[in-house]
């Protein structure tokens, strides 16, 4: 019954904001122009206006002929930012917004007290009335609460205006199969199409597909599992079963730090960001223990083991049978800002080094020290073994070969000075600890 994401939708945004400023134009259809003219579209309409047809991207010629009373008004880009922080303002008297996704969205991560639905809902009314008090009754939003922030999305635009909108997990994927396949976000008119051709056109199909089956429509065998997943309000998660010998403390945080070093990896390969990270023990008197960590949004292994390790120190005492990991609220990195600090860009500069040098050399030959664990370091036996798929063989040469080519190509660094790269990104007397006080 985890709900992880509270998402707000401002409606018909820059129209109820006129509405708002101007009251002559309440309860009036409304259209709003980027500048006065017959051959531009209409960039909102009030629902007034939405009743008659007309919709974002309507001609204002044909706006007017759908309804002879439009009242045409020329967009205030500066007031409609000035409201848009009063929003804000309002929302952050109720709960922190962790991701602002656009002037009229908004996206808030609920905490472990508020992820009951009595809570969650009542943290929803609470954000309607905060806003309708401290910024005007009418600007109306519609809230999605899901598992994830996709869903939450799709739960905010499924009621509209002033909805409330609650998907469960237990319900996924079920709850989704009535929704056409564009009410997702990522899937716009040419994927749409890519999933026709592949003989999926409607969603119940479409959340019937294996992983494989969409990673063929996706071209990628990631994506295609992140998709799956995302379907039923998960997100990147990897787990593993201890082997007797490996149940212990040491070990078993050793094989979780593995866990998040590959799942960070398969992160960067896809060009997502995570912006919160699960832990999970499963202890052998059947008991288990989770804890979830929000952050800035990253995909660096260095911020999500230091994340892993204060969330550990508070694990009780036991003995673990299974641990796992789950990177939540992903973000393609088209949608995300570059980090503003220093030793962020290192951070991300020095995870991509390490991935080449696994590619290159195979994926145990560079790890953080607290990976080994109390058990010598051996590739031929790793705490994460190498598993073989049905359709995939991995290279477990312990390098990339290379291939001939006629072709002139650009030599690749040599280990020694990757290395030289990787170091001079760190502060060699102070190298970053796998946990921060």
């Amino acid at each position: 019954m985890t709900l992880r994401s509270l998402l707000l939708d401002m409606n018909s945004y820059f129209a109820s904001v006129e509405q708002q400023m101007r009251p002559e134009l309440r309860g009036r259809p409304v259209a709003v122009v980027p500048v006065m003219a017959d051959t531009t579209c209409c960039i909102a309409a009030s629902y007034e206006a939405k009743k008659f047809g007309i919709k974002t991207g309507t001609r204002v010629r044909d706006a007017k002929r759908m309804c002879r009373k439009l009242q045409v008004i020329e967009a205030r880009p500066r007031l409609y930012i000035e409201v848009h922080h009063r929003i804000v303002k309002a929302v952050e008297s109720c709960i922190p917004v962790s991701t602002v996704l656009s002037i009229d969205e908004m996206e808030c991560r609920l905490w472990d007290n508020e992820r009951t639905v009595d809570d969650a809902v009542r943290l929803a009314k609470q954000i309607k009335a905060a806003i309708r008090q401290e910024v005007g009754e009418f600007l109306r939003c519609s809230v999605g609460l899901a598992p994830n922030r996709m869903l939450a999305k799709v739960a905010a635009d499924w009621q509209k205006p002033d909805g409330l909108t609650i998907v469960l997990q237990e319900e996924l994927p079920q709850r989704l199969f009535e929704l056409p396949l564009r009410a997702f976000p990522g899937i716009g008119p040419r994927m749409e199409q890519r999933l026709i051709k592949a003989g999926i056109t409607t969603t119940q199909q479409f959340c019937e597909q294996t992983p494989q089956q969409l990673a063929k429509v996706w071209g990628s065998k990631l994506l295609g599992d992140v998709w799956w997943r995302r379907l039923r309000g998960e997100d990147i998660l990897a787990s593993h079963v201890l082997p007797p010998e490996l149940r212990n403390e040491v070990d078993a945080k050793a094989v979780l730090l593995r866990l998040i070093d590959k799942a960070a990896m398969r992160l960067r390969g896809i060009g997502y960001w995570a912006g919160a990270i699960s832990v999970r023990i499963d202890f052998f008197n059947d008991q288990c223990w989770q804890a979830q960590r929000s952050l800035s949004h990253c995909q660096d292994t260095t911020t999500l083991i230091r994340a892993a390790g204060k969330m550990w120190k508070e694990k009780p005492p036991g003995t673990p049978l299974k641990v796992g990991i789950v990177l939540s609220d992903l973000v393609s990195g088209h949608n995300v800002a570059q980090p503003l600090f220093e030793e962020d860009r290192k951070l991300n500069a020095l995870s991509e080094a390490l991935d080449e040098l696994k590619q290159r050399f195979g994926p145990q030959s560079v790890i953080f020290a607290e990976m080994r664990g109390s058990q010598p370091v051996d590739p031929k036996q790793a705490a994460v073994p190498t598993r073989i798929a049905f359709n995939h063989i991995p290279d477990i040469s312990g390098g990339t070969k290379r291939q001939k080519s006629s072709q002139s190509q650009a030599t690749p660094l040599a280990s020694r000075e990757l290395l030289e790269q990787m170091a001079a990104l760190l502060d060699p007397l102070e190298p970053p600890p796998i946990d921060d006080e």
